[in-house]
């Protein structure tokens, strides 16, 4: 009895030590970016586009990145989500549960999901050579498209299976549909899609590599689907490539901005759950 007791002492001060880690090294980061990149970040930083010395440490600001990051993080959400959803409803509502197809469907995204972005971005760039497009909006879009949808796919799954199934049977008792019935689990799944959708938007966001390949880089504000855009992680990177310390600043400034969103949209997700959890049926 007194072993089991010292078992349990020891598995909690590891589980506190484990939190506390955690908490530090997020402590540190944004530490570490804040006290960098705070003085640099000006409202003319955020509203103007970079001017001709940008780069040299003069005038400008990142609008140009900001708003390619929202067009690119926007348009593949919205496709992400129109692929995505009925896809998790095909598996668990018109399928039969542990049939071959939902498990190597299931299989299939688990390795998509755990794909580095990185190599989304060559399969695109190889692609978009095959049919002739250049580096654009429309191919950073598509690319993210990509990267995102096996992580809306797994997260809406995971909430679609504990829907309970008696609530289904109660549903075709009444004469519904199958289609019917893709209501009726909409409502118990909408948790889970609020927040698949803005975890996707965070991975997004943050992401350099594919966009790297497709999207391309430019400082001005893209006007149409075939013009390149730029997004706020290639501009941090760029700008910490530089010798110049203001331009390296700058970087952390933006930095610490791509921070900020992505806290927000973290606590947006847990208020957005909160709100759709009342009407789910546990």
């Amino acid at each position: 009895m007194k072993l089991k007791f010292i078992e349990e002492k020891i598995a909690n001060v590891l589980m506190v030590m484990a939190t506390l880690l955690v908490f530090l090294f997020f402590a540190s980061i944004v530490w570490t970016i804040a006290e960098t990149g705070f003085p640099s970040l000006t409202w003319e930083m955020i509203t103007s586009l970079p001017g001709g010395g940008f780069y040299l440490g003069k005038e400008g600001g990142i609008l140009n990145a900001i708003v390619g990051s929202l067009m690119i993080v926007g348009g593949s959400t919205v496709l992400g989500l129109i692929i995505s959803i009925p896809i998790v409803f095909y598996i668990n509502v018109y399928l039969r549960k542990g049939s071959r197809l939902v498990y190597y469907t299931r299989l299939s995204f688990d390795v998509l999901f755990g794909i580095p972005s990185i190599v989304y971005g060559a399969f695109a760039f190889t692609f978009m050579i095959f049919l002739g497009l250049k580096t654009s909006l429309l191919g950073g879009i598509l690319v993210i498209t990509m990267l995102i949808v096996p992580i809306f796919v797994r997260s809406m799954d995971e909430v679609a299976q504990s829907v309970p199934g008696g609530l289904l049977e109660a549903t075709y008792s009444l004469g519904a549909t199958r289609l019917e019935a893709c209501r009726v689990v909409m409502r118990q799944i909408a948790p889970g899609v609020a927040t698949a959708t803005l975890l996707s938007i965070g991975r997004a966001i943050g992401d350099a590599a594919a966009v790297l390949f497709t999207a391309g880089f430019t400082d001005n504000i893209p006007t149409s689907l075939d013009q390149p855009a730029a997004t706020l992680p290639l501009s941090v990177f760029f700008q910490l490539s530089s010798p110049i310390p203001e331009v390296r600043e700058r970087a952390y400034a933006a930095a610490l901005l791509l921070t900020i969103i992505v806290l927000l949209l973290s606590i947006c997700g847990r208020i957005i759950t909160s709100y759709f959890s009342k009407n789910k049926i546990k």
